[in-house]
């Protein structure tokens, strides 16, 4: 197996096993991980390859949320169209923007879900809300805005569609965890055809990364059901390396942007 392929593997597999072990923010290791260990040379195809990668990780795990009864078919369905809509504008703007800036972007936003990753998460109960206006455009509203931030960075986005979903509609945390793997999967895919329509997707190597990224995610699931009690210490360990890797895209960015 040649070096290339094992460092495409490995890190698809890296990017499916944190998903598996922590769920949401795992798939933002996906870009750094092309760029800085794969060898991809320029960041928008990272981005729009990464893209599609972590569209085909959240079909695979959307399967068994399904099969559990865990998805809101009715709102992931409206969620997923609305927020394509805000995926392909934030995918627009972002094919726009050059990639050191738009690297350096993505080095603070890491910061920010490595943040939140070692926030408390408070175990409040909610209620579902009545289906009316104000609960349809607040949908809306938070679909649109999460699919233009997924878009526009190239990630799943679930840090921000799980609590959107459980503020919008009131349904319980494992449900909106189901439920928004299909608007990480739309998301992703509107995405990586709005770079491939600009020739900003890596097929084969999409590809390739998929295939590691299933491995992984088996493996991450495996080990997150034996290692349940120890859920916060994960997360507090994968916020450390994102802190980790957010700080060397910022330095490599802003080295970049120096010398540009």
């Amino acid at each position: 197996m040649s070096a290339p392929l094992l460092a495409t593997l490995g890190s698809g597999g890296l990017v499916g096993f944190t998903l598996g072990l922590v769920g949401g923010g795992g798939s933002i290791l996906a870009t750094p991980l092309l760029l800085y260990v794969v060898g991809v040379a320029q960041p928008h195809i990272a981005i729009g390859t990464g893209a599609l990668a972590v569209a085909a990780n959240a079909f695979a795990n959307l399967g068994g949320h399904a099969w559990k009864g865990h998805v809101w078919w009715r709102c992931a369905l409206v969620f997923a169209a609305l927020g394509s809509v805000g995926a392909l504008a934030g995918s627009t703007l972002g094919k726009s923007i050059d990639g050191a800036h738009l690297l350096f972007l993505f080095g603070l936003l890491m910061l920010v879900v490595g943040g939140l990753m070692v926030l408390p998460r408070r175990g409040t109960s909610t209620t579902a809300r009545p289906v009316d206006a104000k609960m349809c455009a607040m949908t809306a509203a938070v679909a649109i805005v999460a699919g233009a931030a997924s878009g526009f960075f190239g990630i799943g986005g679930g840090f921000l569609i799980v609590p959107g979903l459980i503020l919008a509609t009131g349904m319980p945390t494992i449900n909106a965890i189901g439920t928004s793997l299909l608007a990480v999967a739309a998301f992703g895919l509107a995405t990586a055809f709005n770079y491939a329509l600009s020739g900003m997707v890596d097929w084969q190597l999409a590809g390739e990364f998929i295939i590691g990224g299933v491995g992984g995610g088996l493996i991450g699931m495996l080990a997150a059901t034996r290692l349940a009690s120890y859920k916060n210490v994960l997360n507090r360990i994968f916020a450390a390396l994102i802190f980790v890797v957010a700080g060397y895209v910022l330095y490599r960015s802003i080295g970049a942007l120096t010398l540009g």
